[in-house]
């Protein structure tokens, strides 16, 4: 039976706030989505040691992996202009079930759960209209869609819940695409990437924030938020390629967006293009890949400052450990590594796989 939309609010209001359950036990696996040797595109997870956890099949390429907050499952997202997400449960080593995106939509490769793992709220693209939507569904009601609201923009790509338990922050990177012309650019002269903080009961819009004019072309993609709300951003340039604009911002809700850049040669080697952003275990310190650069960039989130890089080819995924300043991060040529900011020490993750793999843009960590 249905729901109707004074009962999804309340329902949802309750799930945002609810604190996280599941029990940290035993040491931490690490899931992306890869492409194995054979050309099969999977769900990879290893254990902390590099050790085969688990490799289940996918029937196209996924983008992002979320882990549930209170239950051994994750949501393997489709890339743009995908359509399915994979529902999996890893300590039974499972498919749990498998959602498929209505018709005339696609996703955009990221979802997140709200914090008790009742909704499953994805960014999506409504083809026709050539609009972003953000859909919220219920597990409870085998993921059906409870409720839709739109993006604030075109190209809505990664999403988070803030600290406040009421707001979604979501990346509208500016970009309009459209499945029949596959992964082609068509609006570039026209882009207008922004930042959008919406209710997510109501759809309101509570604020949003753009680019400044003169770089309207700089899209905003991926994102990552701390304890305090603060939002970190790594951008990527669709403009002319011998411009070197700024390819890191951040953001506190009623302020106004603030664009750094990395000393030159750094911003250059960066080569116009992000591809992920995560916060340090202490939510202090920044880790942004640059893999078209082989380089992964770290920053103070309190003024933005530039801090450090580290190189790693064809490095793009990156994930907290539980240190402050360490990160794991995986590239395309199938390497996993092990980097202490503090000690400036990369250690390499011994993989133990059954064949090798190319790890795609984005890293998990979880418990």
């Amino acid at each position: 039976m249905g729901i109707n939309r004074r009962q999804f609010s309340l329902l949802l209001a309750g799930s945002l706030i609810a604190p996280k359950l599941l029990a940290k036990q035993g040491s931490p696996l690490i899931a992306s989505a890869a492409k194995n040797s054979s050309g099969q595109y999977e769900l990879t997870i290893v254990d902390s040691g590099g050790n085969e956890y688990w490799r289940h099949p996918l029937t196209a390429r996924a983008h992002h992996v979320e882990q549930h907050p209170t239950e051994p499952l994750l949501a393997v997202v489709g890339r743009r202009p995908e359509t399915f997400i994979d529902i999996v449960d890893y300590q039974h080593k499972s498919l749990h079930t498998r959602i498929l995106s209505q018709n005339g939509r696609h996703f955009y490769g990221h979802a997140i759960f709200s914090p008790d793992g009742r909704y499953l709220i994805s960014t999506e693209n409504a083809v026709e209209e050539g609009t972003g939507l953000i859909v919220i569904r219920d597990k409870q009601q085998n993921y059906s869609v409870v409720a839709e609201h739109p993006s604030g923009g075109i190209g809505p790509h990664e999403l988070k819940s803030m600290p406040d338990g009421e707001t979604l922050v979501v990346a509208n990177g500016g970009i309009q695409t459209h499945p029949a012309q596959g992964r082609k650019k068509l609006n570039l002269d026209t882009m207008k990437p922004s930042l959008a903080y919406i209710n997510a009961r109501s759809g309101e819009i509570v604020e949003q924030v753009y680019m400044p004019e003169e770089l309207h072309q700089l899209s905003i993609r991926h994102i990552d938020i701390n304890g305090t709300g603060r939002v970190a951003i790594a951008l990527q340039y669709q403009g002319e390629p011998y411009e070197n604009p700024p390819l890191v911002a951040f953001h506190s809700q009623g302020k106004a967006l603030e664009l750094v850049r990395a000393p030159e040669p750094v911003n250059s080697a960066m080569k116009q293009y992000c591809g992920s952003v995560r916060f340090d275990s202490s939510g202090e310190v920044v880790a942004i890949s640059s893999p078209r650069g082989n380089l992964i960039t770290f920053w103070r989130q309190d003024k933005g400052a530039y801090l450090s890089k580290v190189t790693s080819r064809d490095g793009c995924g990156v994930a907290k450990t539980d240190r402050p300043g360490e990160f794991l991060i995986s590239s395309g040529r199938g390497h996993c590594y092990r980097f202490n900011l503090h000690t400036q020490k990369k250690q390499k993750v011994p993989l133990q796989l059954s064949s090798s793999v190319a790890w795609d843009n984005h890293l998990n960590s979880f418990y």
